[in-house]
């Protein structure tokens, strides 16, 4: 026999897989369900507390009369103490009948337990069901004689009871007709909610279908959002198409890098190929062997070099490797000043105020700092001038030099890979400085300004 838990996993693995819409009108289904069914509960309760008042009422009456009857007459077995139709029984302490209408005259109608509420305060019951139906239903209401000390002999409860059948064939009605009606209500309201469903997942399905064709390779592919239309279902296309948007953009960025990286490699690995092609068809002395050598090693380091920037360039920085380290910027920055100068016959300043300190990882800030000044050395002109300040807290490094400058038109994309303006194809360099550096400066939440000839671009 299965478990509880089994089976509850079986249900769920069976309720997921039935279609969206299927589980909205089920939900939506139970829910009228229990709506519906607690407001026939409160109708029938409202019309049968309504009902049995009124049996309450004439039995009250009854039960007066029985009593005034019972007290004055000395004759029980006599005339009837209440109008024909009428039923009615006087009973003793030991709930024996002494009294009553014709057809009552043998068993009492009440329990040994009831008998002995009745002793002490007026008691209504119900004989017979509502359902299956009865033969004789009745609403009883026995009374004390006596409040308080019964006699030892002599009728002690008054008893008067009033057939239910009408009251009972109409609350059977009731409830026949509030079971249709809330069948009915359910079946509508399940259409209903079925068809809203559908209507409501129809764009979802045209996105599945759209999402299919983009997985199956499709490109420039959009999801249909009506541009009227602001619903969930609808800002939930228009961020998928941007997300869409973003990724197709990132995709063509990296089919880029690595065409340009490819590029940039194979001329390289050509000069080295030739090079050593060249070497292998004569015989050489040791000296042009050696030369041969020094040329390809410097080769390869420069593909080692160049192939450990792509690597920066195109991995962003990892906060796990950001060290949390305390870095004199004053002292990494005199140092790589120091190293530069005997580089460039060109005047180098640096102005900084000392023990500026921030967090990070040395190396990475080196870098930075490596590339803003081969830049400078390399393409600029004139003095060069470092500064290093503090704005709202933050350390800005600013390099600077008097050199013509990148084109205007170009700074929007000079921090792309592999991306070099026209004045400096002449120059060594592989366009991953400033793209190295945007990386890093980004990875850190720092912001990277670019300026030429009063232009600026931020990154």
């Amino acid at each position: 026999m299965p478990t509880l838990t089994a089976l509850r996993r079986r249900v769920t693995a069976v309720w997921g897989r039935l279609p969206l819409r299927i589980r909205l009108v089920a939900g939506f289904a139970a829910a009228m369900l229990l709506v519906l069914t607690a407001a026939g509960a409160f109708v029938y309760l409202r019309v049968q507390y309504a009902l049995d008042l009124s049996l309450n009422q004439d039995l009250a009456a009854q039960a007066a009369q029985l009593r005034a009857g019972a007290t004055t007459s000395a004759d029980l077995h006599g005339d009837p103490l209440l109008p024909h139709g009428q039923y009615y029984q006087l009973l003793d302490t030991g709930n024996r009948v002494l009294a009553s209408a014709p057809g009552l005259s043998g068993t009492s109608l009440l329990r040994p337990g009831e008998l002995r509420t009745a002793l002490r305060a007026p008691l209504h019951e119900d004989r017979g069901a509502l359902l299956p139906i009865s033969d004789r239903p009745l609403r009883i209401l026995a009374v004390p004689l006596h409040p308080g000390a019964a006699p030892a002999t002599g009728p002690a409860v008054a008893l008067v009871a009033v057939r239910r059948d009408q009251r009972d064939e109409a609350l059977r009605e009731l409830i026949g007709q509030l079971a249709l009606a809330q069948l009915a209500a359910l079946t509508v309201a399940s259409l209903v909610g079925y068809r809203l469903a559908r209507a409501a997942l129809v764009p979802v399905e045209r996105y599945r279908t759209q999402a299919a064709q983009i997985a199956g390779g499709a490109t420039g592919v959009r999801l249909p959002v009506p541009p009227e239309s602001h619903d969930e279902v609808a800002r939930l296309g228009r961020t998928l198409n941007d997300m869409l948007t973003a990724l197709e953009t990132a995709l063509e960025r990296e089919r880029r890098f690595v065409a340009d990286a490819s590029h940039e490699l194979r001329n390289p690995l050509t000069l080295l190929s030739a090079e050593l092609e060249l070497a292998l068809r004569r015989t050489r002395s040791t000296t042009e062997l050696e030369e041969v050598v020094r040329r390809a090693a410097a080769d390869t380091q420069d593909l080692i070099n160049l192939a450990d920037t792509l690597l920066r360039a195109g991995t962003p920085a990892d906060p796990a490797r950001r060290a949390d380290t305390s870095i004199d910027v004053t002292e990494l920055l005199t140092t790589l000043t120091n190293r530069y100068r005997p580089t460039t016959d060109r005047p180098l300043h640096l102005q900084v105020a000392p023990g500026l300190l921030v967090h990070g990882n040395a190396a990475a800030l080196g870098q930075i700092l490596t590339n803003l000044l081969d830049n400078a050395v390399r393409h600029g002109g004139g003095p060069i001038t470092v500064r290093v300040d503090t704005v709202d807290g933050a350390v800005r490094v600013v390099v600077h030099d008097d050199g013509p400058g990148i084109d205007p038109g170009f700074l929007p994309y000079a921090t792309e890979r592999f991306t070099r303006a026209d004045t400096a194809r002449t120059t060594p360099g592989a366009g991953l400085g400033l793209a190295l550096v945007d990386t890093i400066v980004r990875g850190y939440g720092g912001q990277l300004l670019i300026c030429s000839k009063t232009q600026h671009t931020t990154r």
